[in-house]
């Protein structure tokens, strides 16, 4: 029963059309000699319309050839003895029966067909005839098995093909999330080494700012109590949270921000990169630590996807923003014509997407009159 009911992939209704219209047309074409054999010899039409009649019976087995292919395969073929016209939908459910390739049931039904094909030669044709008969059938018949595991074939490539694409999809997924995942725990460590010593660094203040005697003591005292406890909590936060992203307890040394941009430019240029930068940063002095740092690894990436995409090739670098209204950061670079991304050729666009997204920002990358453009936008207060 398993075998019965084994899952083949749906057909459209342009499939079901066409195998009906193949079923039909030979069904139609020998009812009409039929007709007019018997027209023209005026002989007795019960046999003519048993003919059409028994073609028209196979016709309404097929709806059930793809639930139930031998045993349709089998129904059809008998018909054939007895029916010319039942041969069309015959074929399409033997054709059906091919696709499943089980062999212990195509085997026993092919030879059924046959000898199917040949009881109806004899039976309607003279000896020379049926010879003819036998031997077209014969070929066919083997067409038709041909052409029916060529099918199955084609079904088991595409299912094959299905089934690579989900599999890249999956690891394409999984490397997205990787690479998130290591954004992420650059930023932490980026983060343990600065705010987690300057909170320190805040405690240890707090801390002697509960001694000072230039306020009342009691006043002093509350003020400097809050300031270390909230520096303690923060400082106990952020040590669990860099503690469950953070790979080894390696410190690094402090991290760039934009304020040396400028250096980074003049590094680049020195390899060998052409880049023409616009900036009309505003009170750079005012832009937070941690904003910078991000600004700076921004401009940084966004130099290396024009080296690798469009080596030699000039970049643009546009920087602008000042307190309140936000911190612009645009590159672009040519797009050369006809390239695609290779293996991870796009997870240092998804790194940035979430660094942008962490510090509260926006990116967005576009194509535009031949030029490759990354724009993000992060947040700036007044």
């Amino acid at each position: 029963m398993a075998d019965d009911t084994e899952y083949q992939p749906p057909l459209d209704l342009q499939g079901i059309a066409l195998r009906y219209l193949y079923a039909v047309l030979p069904m139609l074409f020998y009812g009409i000699i039929l007709v007019a054999a018997a027209g023209n010899q005026e002989r007795d039409v019960v046999p003519t319309l048993v003919d059409v009649g028994l073609g028209v019976v196979g016709l309404v087995l097929m709806r059930w050839r793809r639930r139930r292919p031998w045993q349709i395969a089998l129904a059809t073929a008998l018909l054939t003895v007895f029916s010319g016209t039942a041969a069309g939908p015959a074929s399409v459910a033997y054709v059906s029966l091919c696709t499943h390739r089980r062999w212990r049931q195509l085997i026993p039904i092919a030879v059924v067909s046959w000898l199917c094909t040949v009881a109806f030669a004899v039976r309607h044709g003279s000896d020379q005839v049926s010879v003819i008969s036998v031997v077209s059938g014969t070929l066919f018949l083997g067409g038709l098995t041909v052409f029916g595991l060529y099918l199955r074939g084609r079904r088991d490539l595409a299912a094959s093909q299905r089934q690579a694409a989900l599999a890249a999809e999956r690891e394409q997924s999984q490397r997205i999330e990787q690479a998130k995942l290591a954004e992420r725990a650059k930023i932490a460590l980026e983060m343990h080494d600065v705010l987690a010593h300057r909170i320190s660094l805040l405690s240890m203040l707090a801390g002697g700012l509960a001694y000072r005697t230039d306020l009342s003591a009691e006043e002093t005292r509350e003020v400097a109590l809050a300031i270390q406890e909230n520096a303690h909590q923060s400082l106990n936060e952020l040590r669990t949270v860099l503690g469950e992203l953070r790979s080894d307890g390696a410190l690094e040394a402090p991290q760039p921000t934009l304020a040396h941009v400028d250096a980074l430019f003049d590094e680049v240029r020195a390899a060998g990169q052409e880049v023409e930068v616009d900036d009309t940063i505003d009170n750079r002095e005012l832009l937070p630590t941690q904003t910078g740092r991000h600004a700076y690894r921004i401009v940084q990436e966004a130099l290396t996807n024009a080296r690798k995409h469009a080596p030699g090739s000039r970049v643009a670098a546009e920087l602008d923003g000042r307190p309140g209204d936000g911190l612009r950061i645009r590159v672009s670079n040519p797009a050369p014509a006809g390239t695609s991304a290779g293996p991870g050729g796009k997870l240092g666009l998804v790194g940035l997407a979430e660094r942008t997204r962490m510090a509260g920002g926006t990116l967005s990358h576009a194509v535009q009159n031949g030029r490759f453009i990354l724009d993000a936008r992060l947040p700036w207060e007044a």
